[in-house]
């Protein structure tokens, strides 16, 4: 291994290998994070290191003293415009970068410069704390699959709930109020969590739309660990985007542009 690239966030490691000029990449649960320390001593003992993220202070005292540090907003545009240039995404620039980890940033992307524009709190970690509560203790991956197969429809009140029949002035299936059908219902937990996807899509978009008009851009480049396998929120992501006459850009290792960055400082 000749470089790494970690970024340490508030849940998951995220990790970019160069060895000999190819890319692997690997990701991890923060709880493993001493078994991975081990295994990195013993398979790269002497790599060029990198750090990034919330914990990359944490790995630099306690196992990777020698690793250079790069800042997080940084690492993670200048990895988002790698992987654009890798999977030949075109968009016109200037653009938005949406990562959604534990919460969610915005970044405003001219050329080489990039800015953080705006955060949310609604992210990967609400969905995570959100959903063991509505679907009583249960995992990342088991939560997309709810995700996906329940009907937000018996949860949320939907805009037809309201006109009853009659034509209404926006879509009919889109959302009135969040969960408001909850105390009313009996919604199954598979509803629950895909009204709960739907909710932070929502939010996420509309925060998007207000970004998008004050930059005058159209194009929105979601990445982030949180749409790892999560085809509920990147499909809802997608729908709405497009509804507000934007273009949504999904990249297929988005969640790694942390990592990269890191790697690429080096």
């Amino acid at each position: 291994m000749q470089r790494l690239g970690i970024d340490a966030g508030g849940t998951l490691i995220k990790i970019a290998v160069e060895e000999n000029g190819k890319y692997h990449l690997k990701m991890y649960p923060l709880d493993e994070l001493e078994s991975v320390m081990s295994w990195l001593k013993m398979s790269a003992p002497i790599a060029k290191v990198a750090l990034t993220g919330g914990k990359a202070n944490q790995l630099k005292k306690q196992f990777l003293h020698d690793a250079i540090m790069v800042e997080e907003f940084q690492a993670t545009c200048d990895g988002a415009r790698f992987l654009l240039m890798e999977e030949k995404k075109e968009l016109q620039v200037p653009y938005l970068l949406v990562n959604i980890g534990t919460g969610t940033s915005w970044y405003h992307i001219k050329g080489s410069e990039s800015e953080r524009i705006l955060g949310s709190g609604l992210g990967g970690g609400a969905y995570m704390g959100l959903g063991s509560l509505l679907a009583k203790e249960v995992g990342f991956h088991q939560l997309t699959e709810f995700a996906a197969v329940g009907n937000k429809g018996k949860a949320d009140l939907l805009v037809k709930d309201i006109y009853e029949g009659e034509e209404p002035p926006i879509g009919a299936d889109l959302t009135a109020a969040n969960f408001a059908k909850v105390s009313k219902g009996t919604p199954s937990k598979e509803d629950l969590i895909s009204s709960l996807s739907n909710m932070i899509a929502e939010n996420i978009v509309l925060l998007s739309l207000q970004a998008a008009a004050i930059h005058h851009v159209k194009d929105i480049v979601y990445i982030g660990s949180t749409l790892s396998g999560n085809s509920a929120l990147k499909n809802s992501l997608e729908s709405y985007t497009e509804m507000l006459s934007l273009t949504p850009h999904f990249l297929e290792k988005g969640q790694f542009c942390g990592a990269y960055g890191a790697l690429l400082s080096l």
